[in-house]
């Protein structure tokens, strides 16, 4: 199957205008992580002293934090610019380009990293005058964590865009819910054995508990564990290959019953 990439790029630099261009929306990027992260230092900073469940309380909860800010920022992204094409109406005219479904997906994947860039790198540039905690304390390791939480971020953006596809804008408050549904069994505060055996069986489906288990595995203990990497990874990828194949099968189905054309109503 052939790939324009003329077309992506076309369509990246429609949403990327889109966020560039409007003030309230590049405020709205920057200003709610920034919040989030800075509410969460000063609550570690009184966690730190009163309790000594951590030796570095602040930096383990606080880089935690960044980390679920980047895949909330990743999903919602996602989801934020598809719901923009059905708000629009404007995502059946986007075939008349014509524009393939892969097309789309791709030119979303970056335009949704951008997105969450935009809002991150503030909240992290934040951390270091404020508290004095830098991400780079995880050292290389650290991209491969934010690959997982993008191409997580990334899946549930899929699945919940399926959702739109398949049912219309009545899915839409699922786009909101998904990560605070997941986020207990994520383990992002507390390790995996805090949870009950059944939520633990839960747990250990997602990548998420690998990865939040590998940062503060080198965090506290200073000990990279690349099984943890290596199965948040595996889970990432077949996540993301399943979430395709239903986005093409939503696709289909909304096509084939008409109410592709109606999806923006």
């Amino acid at each position: 199957m052939k790939i324009n990439f003329n077309k992506i790029y076309g369509l990246f630099l429609r949403h990327f205008f889109l966020i560039t261009r409007s003030f309230p929306r590049i405020l709205d990027l920057i200003y709610w992580p920034s919040i989030q992260i800075t509410l969460w230092g000063f609550i570690s900073n009184f966690f730190a002293t009163h309790s000594a469940y951590y030796n570095n309380a602040v930096g383990v909860i606080l880089t935690c934090a960044i980390l679920y800010d980047f895949l909330f920022r990743t999903s919602i992204g996602f989801n934020m610019l598809f719901l923009e094409e059905i708000w629009s109406r404007n995502f059946t005219n986007l075939f008349i380009a014509p524009i393939k479904i892969s097309e789309i997906i791709i030119s979303l994947v970056f335009t949704a990293l951008v997105r969450a860039l935009i809002g991150l790198i503030p909240a992290i540039l934040l951390t270091s005058p404020l508290f004095g905690i830098s991400l780079l304390d995880l050292g290389i390791h650290l991209f491969l964590l934010f690959l997982s939480l993008y191409v997580f971020g990334i899946t549930l953006g899929i699945l919940v865009s399926s959702g739109l596809l398949r049912f219309g804008p009545s899915f839409e408050n699922i786009a909101w819910s998904t990560m605070f549904l997941l986020a207990p069994f994520g383990c992002i505060y507390y390790p995996v054995e805090i949870l009950p055996e059944f939520f633990q069986k839960i747990a250990y489906m997602l990548p998420l508990v690998y990865i939040f288990e590998e940062a503060r595995s080198i965090l506290i203990d200073q000990i990279v564990n690349y099984e943890n990497i290596l199965k948040a990874i595996y889970l990432n990828f077949f996540y993301l290959a399943s979430s395709v194949i239903l986005f093409y099968f939503s696709f289909s189905k909304a096509r084939k019953k008409g109410t592709l054309i109606n999806i923006g109503e």
